[in-house]
């Protein structure tokens, strides 16, 4: 489209399309790798929980920063040249992690990539979102392209388990770590490969004219910091989201959790690891589409609830290795309340009545606040998962997302009466 002509219909999907896949795509390298092979990247770049859970929190300083400088370089580029260069990037330093590199150096990795994920491409995404998504984006429809990324990252996962065990010469319960090595080595190429062929699609879909001068994103601002004195529902907003994220981490253990307790090998691990993964599009997409009908902050509820009860299974210690059924299950249970939330946190939006002009700095307090266990969990997993060997450490840390699961569900009532008194 050249400046002020609308885009096609079909255009405009393709864009939305673009982006559930980069969306996905760009947390590949710093996040899906770890998640899905954890035993595998343990053993292989000779970590221990703890250095994992470090090089996790230098990402997340970084992303923090980077939330709130993300808008203004949002405004000053078109998206398209923005989200281009933050793919190439994040590719291109997923080539050096390909290389098996020292501790030192993947950690650098995970601070650079907190610039590439967040500083550039985050921003970009959610304007161009907003700038292209018509009508039809707000709402459900960040439902549908949540849960549309929620497939794409499953169909990922599971393909790279496939992978794994195509690439590993012997069966995985007989692999040395040599194997295990080269395989994942060419598993992270391969996915840098991805990476940089996604930044080929946005250079296909997006117009290379950027007819945005209309919508300016929303920034962080004092006026705004000031209003927000007097929303006391946002801050619970943000303990809301902080809970909800802490569950997110926590998925990070399944697979490990998989093979310590249950002595599965790597392969039969990453595969409990995909179960999370494909629960994410249905919850996502259900719980936009039930919280419309019956109400937001109830089905938040619900479905800290959820994660309660899943949490509560593992934290017990009953799951018995000879009933792989009930591990899977619990799992998929948890998961389900875990990504539900995903879908949710973003529509109290709609509850609060926060006036829109000031959402960038809404968006940018929640964010810090909601998103900083990426800077405090990832070295508490670590340090509970490496100080209780065995099943034990592993209880403890879904003792701990008890404990936030219910501090979720105060925070979410409190968050309502908050928002029923603004209303009288």
């Amino acid at each position: 489209g050249r400046m002020g002509q609308p885009l096609s219909r079909s255009r405009r999907y393709w864009i939305l399309f673009t982006l559930m896949l980069t969306g996905e795509g760009i947390f590949l390298l710093p996040f899906v790798v770890a998640r899905v092979f954890r035993p595998t990247f343990l053993s292989v770049f000779e970590l221990t929980n703890f250095e994992l859970g470090t090089a996790f929190s230098l990402y997340g300083v970084v992303a923090m920063v980077s939330y709130f400088f993300g808008g203004p370089i949002a405004d000053r580029f078109p998206p398209r040249t923005i989200m281009i260069v933050s793919l190439l990037a994040t590719a291109v330093a997923g080539l050096i992690m390909a290389t098996i590199p020292s501790m030192v150096v993947l950690t650098l990795l995970y601070g650079f990539w907190g610039l590439s994920t967040i500083l550039l491409y985050w921003a970009a995404a959610i304007k161009a979102t907003r700038q292209y998504g018509g009508e039809e984006s707000q709402g459900r429809s960040y439902g549908l392209v949540d849960g549309g990324r929620g497939l794409v990252a499953a169909a990922i996962a599971s393909a790279a388990v496939l992978l794994l065990e195509l690439l590993l010469p012997v069966p995985a319960e007989a692999a040395t770590v040599g194997d295990l090595t080269q395989a994942l080595s060419w598993i992270i190429g391969i996915f840098s490969g991805f990476v940089a062929l996604t930044a080929l699609l946005v250079w296909w879909t997006f117009p290379p004219h950027d007819t945005s001068a209309t919508v300016a994103s929303p920034k962080v601002g004092w006026e705004g910091l000031r209003t927000l004195r007097y929303h006391p529902s946002v801050w619970w907003q943000a303990l809301i989201l902080l809970c909800a994220y802490v569950g997110y981490k926590c998925t990070d253990d399944f697979s490990l959790y998989a093979q310590v307790a249950f002595g599965y090998d790597d392969v039969a691990a990453a595969h409990v690891g995909t179960i999370s993964y494909w629960m994410r599009p249905g919850a996502a997409v259900a719980a936009g589409y039930l919280g419309d009908r019956f109400g937001h902050t109830r089905l938040t509820m619900i479905a800290f609830g959820i994660i309660i009860a899943g949490s509560t299974v593992i934290a017990a210690g009953v799951l018995e290795a000879a009933l792989p059924v009930t591990l899977l299950m619990t799992i998929a249970l948890a998961s389900i309340g875990i990504y539900a939330l995903r879908g949710l946190y973003f529509s109290l939006f709609q509850v609060s009545h926060f006036p829109l002009r000031f959402t960038g700095t809404a968006v940018g307090i929640i964010s810090v606040i909601g998103y900083s266990p990426d800077v405090f969990f990832g070295p508490l997993m670590g340090y509970l998962l490496d100080h209780y060997p065995g099943a034990w450490g592993h209880q403890l840390l879904f003792l701990v997302l008890i404990g936030f699961a219910l501090l979720g569900i105060v925070a979410t009532w409190a968050f309502r009466q908050t928002v029923a008194k603004t209303q009288t």
